[in-house]
């Protein structure tokens, strides 16, 4: 039954009873007690609206009054309103903080900007990615904080349909994509990506390219141009010929050697299964001062220093192709009369390979680049000798898939030490 009208009926019930009784009691004493009930009626009325009132200021849901008649039906309703909506703020709060958890985990960096393009709100990665101080820059203008140009004209230009490139020097040094995504009329978000990583690899990758290209232009315009002589003059005499003929047979001998390089390189990091066998390394040690002696051709000292008597668990074909590019290494850049040593040698428990040299040295500004594909600390002199700039990006790479790491002292005019360093694990006992 609906509240209004159960209350109409509850005050003619009351009226009803107030004109029994006075007709009973006479006119005088009914409405003496007319006055009385409306009296004690609206007093009962007005202790219950001041309940309502103070609950009202503080409205708790463990806290709503309790009555009696058309009250008490007030009240349960009253508590029944009050506890669905603390159901619904409950709901409402586990949702938007699931919403607030998943922004803080996303690794991309997510802020939301009012109609002025202020901060609101900013997960974690935003602070990281942009440097921003999720307490102090709240509610400052997103531009005040971040001074680009080209983020102020991003936003400015309301073209949001591509990202924005952003190269930072603060907190650290990083490329960053941002893009706007506006999601209703007055707010927008504003989502950061770190592509560092990335850009690096694009540069490497466009590095790679060039570095390719000037390789292989240089035998190939050899060659074309020796065919293209050949070919204008057929009736070269034999020895002209055989001249031509041999310096394109080092061109393209040379362009094999870095194809071949390539392909070395292009496996090794695709990251095929290594075959681990035992591996005498003495006796390697052997064959390779064997090779660089032919390599030499006399004009060094191949020497073999320690030696103990352990084999390693490795590939022996990819710990040869490394241990040689660095004994070549250290023939092309040691002067004739100089002396190369090969070590193998226990230090702390752990085996370790080391070419040890009488050269030119490397500079110290050069040496945390060496296994960079490419580069060279003498072009020219690298060139000369046949290196085709592969060589320690190849050794690095052999080196990881054995979990060795390499170290490297050198002294400018004074020789250089190249030491790899393998884990115990890998070591087998002493024969």
């Amino acid at each position: 039954m609906m509240l209004w009208l159960r209350s109409l009926i509850y005050y003619l019930s009351v009226a009803l009873i107030a004109l029994f009784i006075g007709a009973v009691a006479g006119t005088e004493w009914g409405l003496i007690f007319a006055l009385v009930v409306v009296a004690c009626s609206a007093l009962f009325h007005l202790y219950n609206l001041g309940r309502l009132h103070r609950w009202m200021q503080d409205p708790q849901v463990d806290r709503v009054p309790t009555s009696f008649l058309l009250w008490q039906d007030l009240f349960d309703k009253l508590y029944d309103q009050v506890r669905l909506q603390k159901k619904q703020q409950e709901r409402l709060a586990a949702t938007l903080e699931r919403f607030t958890s998943a922004g803080e985990a996303l690794p991309d960096g997510v802020l939301i900007l009012d109609e002025h393009d202020r901060i609101e709100w900013c997960n974690q990665a935003a602070t990281q990615h942009l440097g921003i101080d999720r307490v102090a820059d709240v509610w400052q203008v997103i531009t005040n904080i971040i001074r680009q140009p080209g983020l102020r004209d991003y936003l400015r230009s309301q073209d949001f349909a591509h990202p924005l490139m952003l190269r930072l020097t603060r907190p650290v040094d990083q490329v960053l994509t941002v893009q706007m995504v506006p999601f209703d009329s007055t707010r927008k978000l504003l989502l950061s990506r770190d592509i560092t990583q990335l850009d690096r690899i694009q540069t490497v990758h466009r590095d790679f390219i060039a570095n390719v290209s000037h390789e292989l232009r240089t035998p190939l315009t050899v060659v074309g141009g020796f065919i293209e002589t050949m070919l204008d003059m057929p009736d070269v005499d034999a020895a002209t010929r055989n001249k031509h003929l041999e310096l394109m047979y080092d061109q393209t001998q040379r362009m094999q050697r870095l194809v071949d390089d390539l392909l070395t390189l292009s496996r090794l990091e695709n990251g095929m299964q290594m075959k681990e066998e035992e591996v005498d390394v003495p006796q390697l040690m052997r064959l390779l001062a064997v090779e660089a002696e032919g390599l030499s051709q006399g004009r060094h000292t191949v020497a073999i220093g320690s030696i103990v008597p352990a084999r390693l668990i490795g590939n022996h074909d990819e710990l040869h192709s490394a241990f040689g590019n660095l004994v070549s290494n250290a023939i092309r850049y040691t002067p004739n009369g100089g002396t190369i040593t090969l070590h193998w040698r226990i230090d702390n428990g752990q085996p370790v390979f080391a070419v040890q040299d009488t050269g030119i040295g490397i500079a110290p500004e050069h040496v945390p680049r060496l296994t960079e594909r490419f580069y060279r600390v003498d072009r020219g002199r690298s060139r000369a000798t046949g290196g085709t700039g592969l060589g320690l990006a190849i050794v690095k790479h052999i080196l990881q898939r054995h979990q060795a790491q390499m170290a490297i002292q050198s002294k400018l005019g004074h020789g250089s030490e190249f030491a790899v360093r393998f884990p115990m694990q890998r070591l087998l006992a002493e024969i």
